[in-house]
């Protein structure tokens, strides 16, 4: 375990945000916790008995962020390896994919991560043959930016036992479904201890640089393994870095919620996959997918029914552990919400409510589902970089679902008008650790009805995370808080509202509201300067020269 902080800190001449003070520039730290946030005048009561007085120099301090949804493994081996995100073509993809068999030649598995074809003008992924002659005779594994398909070569494929029986597999185009999770359990099994801690450590390292005090682990036996999450809470508990909360996706007839209990997970779910992804046309859709191939799913894929959701729901909720589910198409929302529903209806609404159970992504919601999550009490764990990233007039989401649909996912506002709690994640590797840029793309949805201000999306990707996993009284700058929270270099600092037709930010200080940055798109994003998690400094950036 690190070593706890006693020291007594003083931070003073900048900003902090907090409720206690909308005008406060100073906050004291008396070992994990807040002892005082007030004005630069009070605090010079504090200078004298301080173990260290940091000059803020005009920085904006807040509350650390919370990640609610990442795959700490995943995303530190697209950190240090092969990462195809944002590759701009298929003939640039193969290039990259050569240049990283030849200098991992005599490795094992190679293992990357990020293509995206709807991006590509050529329009489609590598054939087999082709990534076989690009990767020269490597097993190579190669998910979807989506991580619900996958490349995988020839050397690959035939490591893999049984894999040309099961559902999702295709001789020569990307594998899908039981096909895909077969051979991701074939590659991950080939890593090692080193490589495996050295992929933790660089997620770890890049979230504390980027104001990040806590992670949500979405783990689960066909995303990972038992061994791979036990792994990074043990480096987490000793790490002097973010906290790591991890969830186990296993149903409990399986074995889940006593997994989940041995391996010190807060809950059986997260990645407990009720479909797939839209990118893959894999999301469980009630209509079909507008450019499915013919020999395709036109609906998408069910992995769960709503009776094992229920059985999973009630089992979680006897044992006082959360339940979670991975849903996305309207068709897997309606499953998880009947089964939900139906445990509710056993135990007493009130006992399922308590429990705060989640669902992640949750992106194809009309305005009955939103009202059922309401009234269920459902915890929504969301990505608004999925919109930044595949929304818009000209974004995957058209393509797969047709303008209409599009344009109802994600609807972020009418969640919080609900009442609906929600907590913003990455899906890292999926998009990147980016929290401003989370905030930002909540903020700027690229369907304006669905925007939110920038302080209630920054409220849910702070306070939101640590709310998701029952903890009420963290993510936010008070007295008697834990000390967990980030230094910003930062421009102006501004109140802004969701919607472009109205005045949209305001620094009049008479309205007694904190200000955050201008996020407006185009414009810099703040850096952190240092990040605290319960008053020990886990980063630290250089000082410029």
């Amino acid at each position: 375990m690190t070593e706890r902080t006693s020291r007594t800190v003083l931070l003073r001449g900048g900003t902090v945000y907090s409720p206690a003070d909308p005008f406060a520039t100073a906050m004291l730290i008396e070992g994990e916790q807040i002892a005082w946030v007030g004005s630069e005048g009070a605090a010079d009561a504090y200078a004298s008995v301080a173990d260290e007085v940091v000059d803020l120099a005009g920085a904006l301090v807040t509350p650390a962020f919370v990640d609610a949804h990442v795959h700490a493994t995943a995303t530190g081996l697209a950190l240090t390896g092969l990462d195809l995100t944002g590759c701009p073509s298929l003939p640039e993809a193969l290039r990259r994919i050569a240049d990283h068999a030849r200098a991992h030649r005599h490795e094992g598995v190679l293992i990357g991560h990020g293509w995206d074809e709807t991006r590509w003008p050529e329009g489609r992924p590598p054939t087999l043959a082709e990534l076989d002659a690009a990767a020269q005779g490597a097993a190579l594994y190669l998910s979807r930016t989506d991580v619900h398909s996958a490349l995988a070569t020839s050397a690959l494929r035939a490591r893999t036992p049984g894999l040309a029986e099961l559902p999702g597999h295709h001789p020569s185009a990307p594998l899908t479904r039981d096909a895909h999770h077969a051979v991701r359990r074939t590659a991950l099994a080939e890593l090692t201890d080193d490589q495996r801690r050295v992929a933790q450590l660089a997620t770890l390292e890049r979230a504390a640089a980027l104001g990040i005090a806590a992670l949500h682990e979405c783990a689960g036996p066909e995303i990972s393994a038992e061994r791979d999450l036990a792994a990074l809470l043990a480096l987490a508990a000793e790490h002097q870095g973010p906290e790591v909360y991890g969830y186990w996706g296993e149903l409990s007839e399986r074995g889940g919620v006593e997994t989940a209990r041995r391996l010190g997970a807060v809950g059986a779910g997260g990645d407990l996959f009720a479909d797939g992804a839209f990118g893959s046309r894999t999301a469980c859709l009630h209509s079909p997918y507008l450019d499915a191939p013919e020999d395709a799913d036109q609906h998408g894929t069910a992995y769960l029914t709503a009776a094992q959701i229920a059985d999973h729901v009630t089992a979680c909720t006897e044992a006082g552990l959360q339940a979670g589910f991975h849903a996305i198409g309207d068709a897997a929302l309606a499953a998880v919400l009947d089964g939900v529903r139906t445990a509710a209806d056993r135990l007493g609404l009130a006992r399922v409510k308590a429990l705060r159970h989640r669902v992640e992504h949750a992106e194809a919601l009309d305005d009955k589902a939103i009202a059922a999550f309401a009234e269920l009490g459902l915890t929504a764990s969301v990505q608004p970089a999925f919109d930044a990233a595949w929304g818009g007039p000209a974004g995957m989401y058209v393509q797969r679902l047709g303008a209409e649909r599009a344009a109802g996912l994600n609807p972020f506002a009418a969640l919080l008008r609900a009442g609906v709690p929600l907590a913003l994640g990455s899906d890292a590797p999926v998009t990147p650790l980016d929290p401003w840029g989370t905030v930002r793309a909540a903020a700027f949805h690229q369907t304006p009805e669905h925007r939110i201000s920038v302080r209630a999306a920054f409220a849910a990707h702070t306070r939101g995370g640590w709310r998701a996993i029952g903890r009420d009284q963290e993510g936010v700058l008070v007295p008697g808080a834990p000390a967990s929270y980030a230094v910003w270099r930062t421009g102006e600092l501004v109140v802004q509202a969701p919607d472009s037709r109205v005045a949209g930010w305001s620094t009049d200080p008479r309205s007694g509201t904190p200000g955050l940055p201008d996020l407006t798109p185009g414009t810099e994003l703040p850096t952190c300067l240092r990040t605290v998690v319960r008053g020990r400094t886990v980063f630290l950036s250089e000082p410029a020269r």
